[in-house]
């Protein structure tokens, strides 16, 4: 495999940014492979309050830069200021977060199980110890419609080095400047709190990021981005010798059901979220609501077709514009939909909010083609007579990210509502009930993921504080003494962590 000649390089060994046009590419993505597999031991060996002190320094420094980072990052994506300005907060909010964690010591679950010559099993228990430690060197696939929470310094770099793991960040192409920028901020961090060379880089170019999946040293990926991009990559993890996790999110439409009761009784309340939601950012987040089920005859379907020109902007590029173009010539050229509202774009290049309608049969026969994600602010409404058309409808959906519930009280009791809630859970990672989808709290208890397709992954989570697993793995040491152990597992608990001691949870001593 060749490297691309578009290859940038930040890192710790590096000038900010090296021109790949000298160098040759392939045997730069090797380096920085091998020296992430270096900096493994001792970053992993850091103690949780050394991780915390650098996730923390690399937050004050991305504040500290935010004027510039979000110049840069409006320039590049056409995102809006404020919508910039909320997502870098969310951004540092994450790194503080699980800095938080680390020293509260919930990433180590350390549990120790006494040797018990009583043990109930038939035989003796043995003395066992279990902790988490990192798998090694990560990569991370950026993002294009969150340049920041999801791109160099991100939730998947926060989670892994966190967890322990060095970072290796291929930047998404549809932001190379700001991705340079923030590496360059996250490195500079990194290296004045003592963090050992090789404990994060950034590397540009497709075929510079399939070089580094495929480098014998790399233990685990992480991806955002469309099905087809992470089914390749993720096929392509698989394929190695040494097969390693891959955590790839990659598509949802993130159905919304609506009761008959909720309909009549909340219609503009929820109409007008619905258009917000799927205006939002200009429809391009994974957690848009793509599809709205409501009861034929609504008033819901009326205050949709009122549709005012909500705030929108220009897509992020030219290549998810084009995408988009396509999507609204398949949807409005499709004979099995009608086009409920349509407004125009402004003339900056915005594009307007476009929704279509069909029945629930006509979906039902048509899923596989009606029931697809269309990145940008168009969505489908579909309409059906009774109750029972909702879980048929659902039932057609692949895996979800979400999956929302409008009712009213007095829906909790009836069988098909009831229905639809535990179909919901076996469809979605994040069912909820009369709120939307756009909004994922980082969060103790969140779940970012869901079956296939929404993700590779779907016992893990790419937000909140259990995404920091999807980079540790589990250990035991059985019938150790206390001076090899390592310090969480050891009896005294020098470091004072929570830990599970013969099944009961919460001990300290």
């Amino acid at each position: 495999m060749t490297g691309g000649p578009d290859l940038t390089v930040v890192d710790a060994a590096s000038a900010p940014a090296a021109d790949a046009a000298r160098v040759d590419a392939d045997a730069v993505v090797d380096q920085l492979v091998d020296r992430a597999a270096r900096a493994s031991r001792v970053w992993g060996a850091t103690s949780a309050a050394g991780r915390a002190t650098a996730l923390r320094l690399v937050a004050d420094a991305l504040d500290d830069s935010a004027g510039s980072l979000i110049s840069i990052a409006m320039r590049e994506t056409n995102l809006l200021e404020g919508r910039l300005k909320g997502e870098l907060a969310r951004t540092t909010f994450q790194l503080r977060f699980f800095a938080d964690e680390l020293e509260a010591g919930q990433l180590s679950q350390a549990t120790i199980d006494h040797a018990d010559v009583n043990w109930p099993m038939g035989a003796p228990r043995p003395d066992l110890r279990r902790h988490l430690v990192a798998v090694g060197p990560a990569l991370v696939f950026a993002a294009s419609n969150f340049p920041f929470a999801f791109s160099v310094a991100g939730g998947d770099t926060a989670s892994a080095l966190a967890a322990g793991c060095p970072v290796i960040v291929k930047a998404h192409s549809g932001h190379v400047e700001l991705s340079v920028a923030t590496a360059a901020v996250v490195t500079t961090a990194l290296r004045a709190v003592g963090a050992p060379e090789g404990t994060f880089a950034l590397v540009t170019g497709t075929e510079n990021g399939r070089r580094a999946l495929l480098h014998p040293a790399l233990k685990a990926a992480s991806f955002t981005g469309s099905i087809a991009g992470g089914r390749a990559l993720f096929d392509l993890a698989a394929s190695r010798e040494e097969p390693i996790p891959f955590f790839g999110e990659l598509g949802s439409v993130n159905p919304v059901f609506v009761t008959r009761a909720a309909a009549d009784t909340r219609a503009t309340e929820i109409a007008a979220g619905f258009l917000a939601a799927v205006a939002g950012s200009s429809g391009q987040l994974c957690t848009k609501p793509g599809v709205l089920v409501v009861p034929a005859g609504s008033p819901l379907l009326a205050e949709l077709q009122e549709i005012q020109q909500l705030e929108t902007h220009r897509l992020l590029n030219a290549r998810i514009e084009s995408g988009f173009e396509r999507s609204l010539e398949w949807l409005h050229g499709n004979p099995k939909l009608t086009t409920l509202a349509h407004a125009d774009g402004t003339p900056a290049g915005a594009r307007g909010l476009s929704l279509y309608s069909t029945d629930a049969n006509t979906f039902l026969e048509h899923a596989a083609e009606l029931a697809e994600e269309h990145f940008g602010p168009a969505a489908v409404v579909v309409t059906y007579n009774d109750e029972v058309d909702q879980v048929r409808i659902l039932r057609e959906f692949a895996g979800q990210l979400t999956v929302s519930v409008f009712g009213e009280e007095a829906d909790t009791a009836i069988e098909s509502v009831r229905e639809l809630v535990q179909l919901a859970q076996e469809k979605a990672g994040r069912v909820l009930w009369n709120q939307w989808s756009t909004g994922v709290s980082v969060t103790y208890a969140q779940q970012h993921g869901g079956p296939y397709p929404a993700t590779t992954a779907p016992a893990t989570t790419s937000v909140g504080a259990a995404a920091v697993f999807r980079f540790l793995r589990p250990v035991a040491y059985q019938g150790f003494p206390e001076a090899l152990l390592p310090d969480g597992l050891k009896e005294a608990n020098p470091l004072g962590i929570p830990r599970r001691v013969d099944g009961a949870v919460g001990v300290t001593r």
